[in-house]
């Protein structure tokens, strides 16, 4: 059976809340060119903190990071 890939925030590469790396993980890209995109975000549409803040709420911690 084939597993299911999942959307988590990262504990390990994690900047405030885990959401960028989270998603670079997910589509295995380096986190740092999500960070610019997001960055790009805020700057041009300004909603970008907004978006973060609502994913940084729905989506889960990975359990198999290490959290502080």
């Amino acid at each position: 059976m084939a597993q299911i890939k999942r959307l988590y925030r990262s504990g390990k590469e994690k900047i405030l809340g885990g959401v960028c790396g989270g998603i670079a993980e997910y589509f295995n890209i380096d986190p740092i060119i999500v960070r610019l995109l997001w960055i790009l975000s805020i700057f041009l549409w300004g909603l970008g903190i907004i978006f973060y803040i609502i994913a940084w709420i729905i989506i889960p911690k990975n359990p198999k990071h290490k959290w502080n």
